[in-house]
């Protein structure tokens, strides 16, 4: 009686393994949580603000664990008397290890980035339009069977000038930044 027992429960276990492993990874992820971005828009040497907010991202179905995602964020905050709300808006690729129960991925993105039109010091009229890339990665882990928690992490890269319509030739003042660190963390839900 003792060696069936232990034979199904042996059982038991091994075929919930190989089902895990056999498991397809999910067709789509939805992410949603928050960002921080190290430098605002107009930071210049001696007067920079990093800027907090959101991020939501849409990844589809995995091709030997390569994905289209496509992302968007936005931030809000202040630096030397303007508003800083600047609006990324990006697609490109995710590709995915699975080490575990974690999952782990690289990304690189690129797109659109949009700001207010007074973003410049002291309200300054700037373009409102850059393009923008994103490379980066992140951490999955598994929370439940559909959720995960993520930590994610970038560099990136945006080009904005000051001048608006008035001016032909947009400028920039020396040491406006053009390269930002990203962190985000929040909840993956995958189905």
């Amino acid at each position: 009686m003792p060696s069936r027992l232990v034979s199904l429960i042996a059982l038991l276990c091994l075929s919930s393994a190989l089902h895990a492993q056999s498991e397809a990874p999910a067709r789509y992820q939805v992410y949603g949580g928050y960002s921080y971005l190290s430098n605002s828009i107009n930071g210049v040497p001696g007067s920079r603000q990093p800027l907090n907010g959101w991020d939501a991202s849409l990844a589809f179905f995995s091709w030997h664990g390569l994905r289209f995602k496509l992302d968007t964020y936005a931030y809000r905050g202040t630096n030397l008397g303007a508003p800083q709300h600047p609006l990324f808006i990006m697609g490109g690729g995710q590709y995915n290890w699975r080490i575990k129960r974690e999952s782990v991925f690289v990304e690189g993105l690129l797109g659109e980035a949009g700001m207010n039109s007074n973003w410049g010091a002291n309200q300054t009229i700037g373009y409102t339009a850059s393009i923008s890339t994103l490379a980066g990665g992140g951490l999955d882990t598994p929370l439940s069977r559909h959720i995960s928690f993520r930590v994610s992490g970038g560099f990136q890269y945006a080009y904005f000038n000051l001048g608006g319509p008035q001016i032909a030739i947009p400028y920039r003042p020396p040491g406006l930044p053009t390269y930002f660190g990203r962190i985000s963390s929040g909840l993956v839900w995958q189905f």
